[in-house]
């Protein structure tokens, strides 16, 4: 069997890469597509063996580091590629990916992290967020992103079956699509994330730093409780915005970008990992708990799946400085045991996952007769 994989683009290695990782493993002679490949070549090896395709982005002026600025072009820039030889098609999509053109003879299963978010139900943050909620350029971004959930919900008919990376996210794809989606949790890498007791004082809070990430808001918290330390690392576009916040706070260190090794001995030696996002899964918890340390978490999103309470962490109910501050001081009161968080994220596995996936495509082979052919291939 044929198989092409389909995933959004290769910046750097994320959450997705880390699933798209697995879906290579499983086919190791598959075909990948994506808009565009400037991954660094420190984090290109999972890549090796296999075909990279990319669009006409690649090529357009600024790409490497204003590709967002395309998103106008990215629903026909996907839609370009030429899929009709490949038997089974992935797309590993949080953004455009699942609009691929398909051919009546091609199974496509959507892994899907999440509706597109700045098309959805988080438009109006991104818009804030971006100072795009004003104005001419407000109206003409409202505008855009209006035509291209449009294209986004109708494009979902080319997909046969839809997979959900949680159980919140499923609750999105029947709301955004009006589709079902079965839930495989994606996998955490358990062997080199691994179990260490001895914990020492000091929190830690790792992600790329975007909004929606609220790590400045983690910042702010950690600057009215002098006593606490906290270690941050991670870079993107709010990053001096943390650097600022910080600034004259000795307990606050942000370290940046930092190599996986270096994460996982902060991750093993902190009192806790703190995490503020409302995230669709969220890897970064269970990596802490896979190595023995528990997570204060927003209890909203991904989280409330992955985190047990009072038992592999503790919860808090509002992205602000003094929510977090508080459930911190409330952590310190609570013992958790590191075996408890390890063996929570075993049920996190490679293993599971595999599992979860083969079903999925099993099912998306056996209902592929089922969908009209007159669906695939046609263009909204």
């Amino acid at each position: 069997m044929k198989v092409a994989i389909v995933h959004d683009w290769l910046v750097s290695f994320g959450g997705a890469e880390r699933v798209l990782l697995e879906l290579l493993k499983k086919f190791p002679d598959a075909d990948v597509f994506t808009l565009i490949d400037f991954l660094p070549e420190d984090d290109r090896a999972f890549l090796k063996g296999h075909k990279i395709h990319t669009s006409f982005l690649q090529r357009l002026p600024f790409a490497k580091t204003r590709y967002r600025n395309y998103l106008p072009l990215m629903p026909f820039a996907i839609e370009q590629f030429k899929l009709a030889d490949y038997q089974l098609i992935i797309s590993s999509s949080h953004a455009v990916a699942k609009g691929v053109k398909t051919s009546a003879e091609s199974s496509h299963l959507c892994l899907c992290y999440s509706p597109m978010r700045y098309a959805w139900d988080m438009r109006d943050q991104y818009l804030r967020d971006a100072g795009l909620d004003k104005g001419i350029k407000g109206f003409l971004a409202k505008w855009i992103l209006s035509r291209i959930r449009n294209w986004d919900y109708r494009n979902t008919k080319r997909v046969n079956h839809f997979i959900a990376i949680s159980d919140f996210i499923a609750q999105r794809i029947q709301l955004a699509y009006n589709r079902e989606s079965e839930i495989v949790y994606p996998p955490v890498n358990l062997e080199f994330f691994n179990l260490h007791e001895q914990k020492e004082n000091f929190y830690i809070t790792s992600s790329r730093m975007v909004p929606y990430k609220k790590v400045d808001v983690i910042a702010e918290a950690f600057k009215t409780m002098p006593d606490k330390q906290l270690i941050v690392i991670g870079d993107g576009p709010d990053f001096a915005k943390v650097q600022k916040i910080s600034e004259g706070a000795s307990n606050i260190k942000i370290l940046g970008y930092q190599r996986a090794e270096v994460l996982k001995d902060y991750l093993q030696r902190a009192k806790a990992f703190v995490f503020a996002a409302e995230e669709d899964f969220g890897i970064a918890p269970l990596e802490a708990q896979a190595c023995g340390t528990a997570v204060i978490a927003y209890n909203k999103g991904g989280a409330m799946e992955t985190i047990i309470a009072n038992k592999t962490g503790i919860f808090f109910e509002a992205q602000t400085k003094n929510a977090i501050a508080d459930a911190v001081r409330q952590f310190e009161t609570l013992t958790f045991n590191p075996e408890s968080c390890r063996e929570n994220a075993l049920r996190f596995s490679a293993e599971n996952f595999h599992k979860g996936l083969d079903a999925a495509i099993s099912k998306t082979l056996a209902s592929h007769s089922q969908i009209p052919k007159s669906i695939k291939g046609t263009t909204p």
